[in-house]
């Protein structure tokens, strides 16, 4: 019995190494689990698409939206994925304290990123334009939150990483994280473009 309990442990110990995970199937499941963000946001889009201008005679993009402090958020966002590829560049050479730096920057522009959309939804709210107003702000809110709420999630993952590296350093494992969540994080930032070509830029201008 006790032998039986030894080779079951020893069999539990294997799969919980990191060294049981292949690289490839690491990138593999990631790859799909961003395809599977894509489909998300493009159904958001096509549903935007369809109903962006059911107003309902209430406001309109023109009568709402600030592209001035859209602008600003937009670059807070790009600005974080510039500093995430410096963050990449120290990784690759190995300067753990230059890596962490970049990433607490990311996560810096990340923040300033959501409290400007925090402070546009509640400016809209307090106006009196809520999702229940009409199907246009419901589809903004809904695509719009969603992509913060995955900029939400993207930042608890960099604070978590960040937490790893300084912990256990640039190992192999925390490189193939930071690896995932560029790919993330940059996924953000081309929805984001999207977002404000589609629903900002358009719904002014257009």
């Amino acid at each position: 019995m006790s032998e039986i309990n030894t080779q079951t442990s020893e069999k539990v110990e294997f799969y919980l190494k990191d060294d049981h995970h292949p690289e490839n199937s690491t990138n593999l499941g990631f790859w799909l689990y961003l395809m599977s963000d894509c489909l998300i946001f493009a159904v958001l889009f096509a549903t935007y698409a369809v109903v962006g201008r059911n107003y309902a005679a209430g406001p309109s993009p023109a009568d709402l939206f600030d592209l001035k402090l859209v602008a600003i958020n937009t670059a807070m966002l790009l600005f974080s994925s510039i500093t995430y590829g410096f963050a990449m560049l120290q990784m690759e050479r190995g300067a753990k304290a230059e890596t962490l730096f970049w990433l607490g920057i990311t996560g810096l522009f990340g923040l300033a990123f959501l409290g400007l959309e925090l402070y546009e939804f509640y400016h809209l709210i307090h106006e009196g334009a809520t999702p229940q107003r009409s199907a246009f702000l419901s589809a903004f809110f809904t695509l719009v939150g969603t992509h913060g709420l995955h900029v939400t999630f993207g930042i608890i993952w960099l604070i978590t990483l960040m937490v790893q590296v300084s912990k256990r350093g640039l190992i192999p494992e925390n490189r193939r994280r930071l690896m995932c969540l560029s790919m993330f994080w940059h996924f953000l930032d081309v929805v984001w473009i999207g977002v404000f070509s589609v629903v900002y830029l358009m719904g002014v201008v257009g």
